[in-house]
């Protein structure tokens, strides 16, 4: 329980301060935990952020992967896409996983984490485009990896615009053309 405690203090603490901005003392304070118990469950700072990584990581692609179950339509698609959106603007949603990895250094065992995250959020809309060329919605000879690196990028660079500008508008927008990129692939 107090491993999970902290993990969630250094969630919230690392949202308002950023992975680099965020310390210590200030996640042992929301915890609440002393260093003592900190460096009882995590050998140093590193640690910890690869535990919040991981943590982040799994509420994001558990979250897609329920937004994606049973999509192999083109209908089913841009439920997916209204539906980020409105997580997007209901909550604020962060969807971003590359916006921890931009603030790491490169050597550092979070960026590891964070890329095997990707690989597995790519995996699973991969999956959803395989299931709609398998339903005769999509061409059999399209590039899977390609169509679903290129949707992730969208997602994730869509996010980040939409973070900065307070507004999903571009959210939509870059979701939108990775739609419009499926479908230039759309069996006929």
């Amino acid at each position: 329980m107090t491993r999970q405690r902290i993990v969630a203090a250094a969630v919230e603490v690392m949202a308002e301060k950023g992975a680099l901005g965020a310390s210590l003392d200030e996640v042992g304070a929301r915890a609440p935990a002393s260093r003592s118990q900190i460096y009882h469950y995590f050998d140093d700072k590193s640690d910890l952020l690869c535990a919040v990584a991981e943590s982040m990581a799994e509420t994001v692609i558990e979250d897609h992967r329920r937004l994606l179950t049973g999509v192999n339509s083109w209908d089913g698609l841009q439920q997916w896409v209204d539906s980020l959106v409105g997580l997007h603007d209901k909550k604020g949603a962060n969807f971003q996983i590359a916006n921890l990895i931009a603030q790491l250094s490169e050597g550092d065992d979070v960026r590891a984490v964070l890329a095997r995250a990707l690989q597995r959020w790519e995996a699973n809309i991969q999956g959803c485009l395989a299931a709609m060329v398998a339903a005769g919605e999509l061409r059999s000879d399209v590039d899977l990896d390609w169509l679903a690196a290129s949707t992730l990028a969208s997602l994730q660079g869509g996010t980040l615009l939409a973070e900065a500008r307070s507004n999903s508008r571009a959210l939509r927008q870059a979701l939108d053309g990775a739609v419009a990129l499926l479908v230039t692939y759309r069996r006929k």
